[in-house]
């Protein structure tokens, strides 16, 4: 089991749990529009933290903006299975070809 497998189970089991044993239940007792907002908190500091080469903050930064990504994608719903079975399906395409398929 990979860290990022390890990371989605753990975000999983805190839906149900009580909000004052669990940041994760926290977040997901305050709807899935603050779990997306602190989200977008969380990588604009990364964004930060790369544009300044702040490597050590990017790196704590990249954490935070995996962990709040999984726990959106649990508050919608949304598996990380799913998106690496959509990172599968995109491999070996161009993202060029890719985006154009788009339209």
């Amino acid at each position: 089991m990979t860290a990022l497998s390890r990371l989605a189970a753990t975000v999983e089991s805190r839906k149900g749990a009580d909000p004052e044993s669990s940041w994760t239940a926290k977040l997901f007792a305050k709807g899935p529009e603050k779990c997306a907002e602190k989200f977008g908190e969380e990588a604009v500091e990364a964004i930060i933290a790369a544009v300044k080469n702040d490597r050590e903050n990017l790196v704590y930064e990249a954490a935070d903006v995996l962990y709040h990504l999984t726990v959106m994608l649990a508050a919608r719903d949304v598996s990380l299975e799913e998106v690496l079975t959509e990172l599968d399906r995109r491999a070996g395409t161009s993202g060029i070809a890719e985006k154009a398929a788009r339209g």
